[in-house]
């Protein structure tokens, strides 16, 4: 990246102080960030709700609120995103400093035509995958009619669009992770790409394998996204109050789902099937139940590593192999308060060993997932609380 190039031929007066433009800046990160973040959290709503509608009435069309609703959130986003990347642009053109813009360190897009914070453009190409597989979602509703399974190949491309776009929030929150507004962010859109990122697995269902794909991504995402958190912010409660946090938004799912599912079969004048009984609702069930004690073992195994001085190059893992372990041996009770049957010994014993091994890898990512968003601040001028 090369420096910003300096402005001839203007008087200085005329010119607003580094201090104004970087204060400037400072109020505009904020305002961006809860942007993306609002958009994300609309698009896991009108998810959750469009689960709940395939479950409780049935198949349904392109053009529907619940749909409206999750494409909105992804707009929304990505709107937020292009107006920071074209303020970054025009600033660097004025030639102002940008090297610490807010949401992460600007990157040169186009050979330089455009400057892109890192996490905003992240966002942005999420937003913008995710309108392209939304056109041919529309393509396939207009071969195939009603949309009767969750894992068609537009909706795999959808969701992963969507995750690049909660990736993006996650990076924006974490480079002002010295001001209360970026440490809040992250411990608020953790727990959306915690709930999102196992659904895309859901791809791999058919493949032959000992352990169900969704339950290994339940436990490779949700320990890596706690420790990350964990790790970027450098807060021992981090991982509790985002377990919390995860917990506040299952409960709110819980009764948005199946409401808005069934106000609108009213409104629309469509049945409910008849076979409906006291089942959980859909996407609110998957969520983990226990994370608040997966991030207990992490919380206390990070202390421990402190305490005793372990080495950083290992302490990760065995928070990540605690957490793990928790989360995988936690899934199949949770399975059985939900209506499935009891767990075995041998499964119980099995998710564990799966949890315990997933965690390990999980804690060696989130380690240098943390390095990352940590290189990536911008807290020089988002200094603002």
């Amino acid at each position: 990246m090369s420096t910003a190039l300096p402005i001839t031929g203007t008087s200085t007066a005329s010119q607003p102080s580094p201090a104004v433009r970087i204060s400037r800046a400072g109020r505009t990160g904020p305002i961006a960030a809860n942007t993306v973040l609002a958009g994300t959290m609309m698009s896991l709503f009108g998810l959750s709700w469009d689960i709940q509608w395939h479950v409780d009435v049935g198949p349904d069309t392109f053009f529907t609120l619940s749909h409206l609703m999750l494409y909105s959130g992804s707009a929304l986003a990505g709107l937020a995103s292009l107006a920071m990347v074209l303020i970054a642009t025009a600033a660097q053109r004025a030639g102002q400093p940008v090297d610490q813009f807010p949401g992460g360190k600007p990157v040169r897009v186009f050979g330089g035509v455009f400057l892109a914070p890192l996490g905003y453009l992240i966002t942005g190409t999420g937003a913008a995958l995710f309108l392209l597989f939304g056109l041919l979602d529309l393509w396939w509703h207009s071969l195939y009619g009603f949309d009767a399974v969750l894992d068609s190949p537009p909706h795999i491309g959808l969701f992963l669009s969507i995750s690049f776009s909660m990736v993006g929030s996650v990076i924006v929150f974490a480079a002002a992770r010295d001001t209360r507004w970026g440490r809040a962010g992250v411990i608020l859109s953790i727990p959306v790409l915690i709930i999102f990122s196992p659904i895309t697995t859901k791809a791999f269902g058919a493949l032959p394998l000992p352990v169900e794909p969704e339950l290994v991504g339940n436990i490779l995402f949700s320990t890596l996204l706690l420790i990350t958190g964990t790790l970027t912010i450098g807060r021992r409660s981090t991982a509790l109050t985002t377990a919390a946090t995860l917990g506040v938004l299952q409960l709110l799912l819980w009764w948005f789902s199946p409401w808005a599912a069934r106000v609108y079969a009213d409104a629309s004048g469509l049945p409910l099937r008849d076979n409906l009984g006291d089942n959980p609702p859909e996407l609110p069930a998957e969520i983990l139940v226990f994370m608040l004690f997966a991030a207990a073992a992490i919380t206390a195994l990070l202390w421990l590593s402190r305490s005793r001085g372990w080495s950083g190059r290992i302490a990760p893992q065995i928070m990540g192999a605690g957490g793990g372990a928790v989360v995988g041996l936690s899934l199949p009770v949770q399975s059985a308060l939900f209506g499935d049957s009891g767990p075995d010994p041998a499964e119980l014993l099995t998710m564990t060993a799966v949890g315990l091994a997933t965690g390990v890898i999980a804690g060696y990512l989130a380690a240098r997932l943390a390095v990352l968003l940590r290189e990536h601040s911008t807290v020089s001028i988002t200094k603002g609380r």
